[in-house]
């Protein structure tokens, strides 16, 4: 009968799985003396019309609405359904950065922007904040602390994740209603198949960002150089 030394690896018990975002970084701020933290994500980096959104969440610890998750891992009827939950138990903000202001600041530098406008904006004043990704924006109130994959490790900024598509995705049906010839009730501004026929089809309209590289590129092949003999 083998002994514990003769146990292979494969023998080895595997790790638990893991089960998702949790409060474990807001409680290790809270225990060193934060009273409130708040998480921030955005949604709509990448597509080629409308607004960055942004959210800043700051939890009840008392009531966090189960089956908080990274947005994009969420239906869009679980994410309007957390959205509402949120909105009825949370302390929330959102700020959206405008295709003008992205072509000022580029995508980047907006979407930091709006992250601090998003934390500025809270109902209660955090004095800690996570962000999702790898930057701590400019001009925060307090001091902030980046996550890379933040919206699957922290439940505050998933939440901001998921306020933060719902809002983006609701502003998407209004550009709809405003330049039907678009679809953006569908693709929400990203450059599908679909999108790029239309773009080719109408060029640009007032929602789509005029420094993202295929509609550019529309702009310019539309430009006409008149030159004199």
């Amino acid at each position: 009968m083998p002994g514990r030394a003769d146990r292979t690896a494969a023998d080895a018990p595997l790790p638990p799985e893991r089960q998702g975002p949790d409060f474990s970084h807001e409680a290790m701020l809270l225990a060193r003396g934060a009273r409130v933290v708040a998480g921030v994500d955005e949604a709509g980096r990448g597509p080629l019309a409308g607004p960055v959104v942004v959210a800043a969440v700051r939890l009840d610890p008392a009531h966090i609405p189960p089956g908080l998750d990274d947005s994009k891992k969420l239906s869009p009827a679980r994410r309007e359904a957390l959205c509402a939950a949120l909105f009825a138990t949370a302390d929330i903000a959102v700020a959206t950065a405008p295709p003008a202001e992205i072509a000022r600041l580029n995508i980047r530098g907006a979407t930091l922007a709006a992250m601090a406008r998003a934390v500025r904006a809270l109902p209660v004043a955090a004095d800690r904040v996570l962000v999702d990704g790898r930057d701590v924006p400019p001009g925060l109130p307090c001091p902030g602390e980046a996550l890379v994959g933040g919206d699957g490790r922290s439940v505050s900024i998933a939440a901001a994740s998921i306020v933060a598509k719902v809002m983006r995705d609701r502003m998407c049906r209004v550009m709809a209603d405003d330049a039907p010839q678009f679809g953006f009730a569908g693709h929400k501004g990203y450059g599908t198949a679909a999108h790029l026929v239309a773009l080719a089809s109408h060029g640009p309209c007032r929602h789509h960002r005029r420094d993202f590289a295929p509609v550019a590129a529309l702009l310019l092949a539309r430009t006409t150089v008149v030159v004199e003999d």
